[in-house]
């Protein structure tokens, strides 16, 4: 259900004790010595630091395995290194293509990709007990690179926070399932909401609807929401095989197609998950998304969040103006092609809600019609059912990617605004664009809501103060209030009566 997720809880910082040494700032977890980098005279960045073992050979579309602290002390100590290295970006986890264009290809990245990045105040220590932020990125499940989403900024101007950035398998590797996976002896489902999970337990530290035995977060916020469908493993069968055989893998029992993924090459594995999103399979189902195993996922989130069937903590939920996974020239296929389960009657019911003649051009009424279920309907959708138990904000980001040429608001346009002028591009890349001193002013505004959340559960209580001060570029807010306009209420009110048809 979530595009990007922050948590939130309570950590003495890393349980281990940090020093300044003749190398920089390190951290001494107990089985290992990290060395850091000081971003900034008051903010230290350990990047890529494992959480769980490699899941490769054997443990290739296995659930996460808790990281071997002993070997990794070992192996430090055969390296002859007292301290270990933790100042550059580790390899991130291998990307799915976009779909979008010949050149667009994935594959890039690597299997040993279970690490994360941790930035701190300078000077920080042990039990200090700071309120950790634990980012989890977008990406639609197949796709994303925590480098292209840094922090270090965010730290330099709140240095009273740690911020955890998380790596976790991606697409085919993260998302693999047959029904067959109901015995692991064959593999797991949903490997890449596991790797997250075991990343919060090696930091002690969450998702909101997930049945996990155990509260690992105590707030949320949720960006843009992605309410794709939650597919069952049947559903996926098709798509598992066309995925195997595309691997050359398609022949023999179950066993035999899993021996033969677990030996294939990354790029093998690549070219078959790109073929299956690029045209060449025909069935319904042909991304590899979380599935309801019954068992991790018991059912669909929106339906949860109904039910009353969801973690009661703080939460901020909210979308962009402009909203939309779809295009194309028809709302009917945009719908059918995004909810595979929505019979021609669900897709006559939403297109009553949305007459041409109120909206300014067929191209809003798409974004609308399409924008609404699959995104911004996740702001009533959660925000509704939380707010009769916790503190609960909602927002609206009005704020065009000012690189995009165009006025329209699309998704993830804030992450421009919020990560230092990022653009993602295709397999891990991003390019970097300086920001005017009011873009970054705006930004400042942003990230000191976000962290005053972390620290008390309350957007509010640290915002940015606006009073003219050496330190403020502008006095005047770029935030406002606002109500949530009627007909939009209705229209979410009815998608999410469509829950069970939407699989969301």
């Amino acid at each position: 259900m979530l595009s990007a997720m922050f948590t939130l809880l309570n950590l003495a910082l890393l349980h281990g004790a940090l020093a300044q040494t003749s190398m920089g700032p390190t951290v001494d977890v107990g089985y290992a010595t990290y060395l850091g980098s000081q971003s900034y005279p008051n903010t230290v960045a350990y990047l890529g630091i494992p959480y769980a073992e490699p899941p490769v050979g054997d443990l290739r579309f296995h659930a996460t395995v808790p990281l071997n602290t002993t070997r990794v002390s070992e192996e430090a100590n055969l390296s002859g290194k007292a301290v270990v290295s933790a100042t550059y970006y580790p390899d991130f986890c291998i990307q799915g293509t976009t779909g979008h264009g010949s050149m667009d290809a994935g594959g890039a990245g690597s299997e040993d990709c279970l690490k994360v990045n941790i930035y701190a105040p300078y000077g920080a220590k042990a039990g200090n007990n700071l309120p950790v932020l634990f980012y989890i990125h977008g990406g639609g499940y197949v796709r994303g690179n925590p480098r292209n989403w840094p922090f270090d900024s965010w730290i330099n101007q709140s240095p009273n926070v740690i911020i955890v950035s998380v790596y976790y398998r991606l697409d085919s590797f993260g998302f693999l399932s047959t029904p067959e996976f109901t015995d692991p002896a064959y593999g797991d489902f949903n490997a890449g909401i596991k790797d997250q999970i075991q990343a919060l337990k090696w930091l002690r530290g969450l998702h909101m609807i997930a049945n996990e035995g155990e509260q690992l977060f105590s707030g949320a916020i949720a960006q843009s929401v992605f309410r794709t469908p939650l597919p069952t493993p049947v559903q996926q069968q098709p798509l598992f095989q066309f995925y195997a055989s595309y691997a050359g893998c398609g022949t023999g029992p179950v066993a035999e197609q899993m021996t033969c993924l677990r030996g294939a090459t990354i790029s093998a594995l690549a070219r078959a998950q790109d073929a299956a999103v690029q045209g060449r399979f025909s069935g319904s189902y042909n991304a590899f998304h979380p599935v309801l195993d019954g068992v991790l996922i018991t059912g669909h989130p929106t339906s949860k969040f109904q039910r009353n069937e969801f973690v009661h903590v703080p939460l901020i939920v909210g979308a962009t103006s402009n909203e939309t996974r779809s295009d194309g020239e028809s709302i009917p296929l945009a719908l059918k092609g995004f909810f595979p389960s929505l019979t021609d009657a669900d897709i006559r019911e939403f297109l009553r809600l949305y007459p041409v003649d109120e909206f300014n051009s067929p191209s809003q009424q798409l974004q609308v019609a399409t924008g609404e279920p699959e995104l911004i309907c996740g702001r009533q959708a959660m925000g509704s059912p939380s707010s009769l138990h916790s503190n609960t904000w909602t927002y609206r980001y009005n704020t065009p990617n000012p690189t995009s040429g165009t006025d329209v608001v699309e998704h993830a346009a804030e992450n421009w605004m919020m990560f230092d002028g990022t653009n993602t591009g295709f397999n891990g890349s991003a390019t970097f664009m300086p920001q005017t001193p009011a873009e970054a002013a705006f930004a400042s505004e942003l990230i000191a809501y976000w962290l005053s959340f972390v620290r008390t559960g309350n957007p509010n209580i640290y915002k940015l103060d606006k009073s003219p001060n050496p330190q403020n570029l502008t006095n005047v807010s770029g935030s406002y209030m606002e109500r949530r306009p009627a007909t939009e209420a209705v229209r979410c009110a009815f998608a999410i009566s469509k829950a069970q048809a939407c699989e969301n």
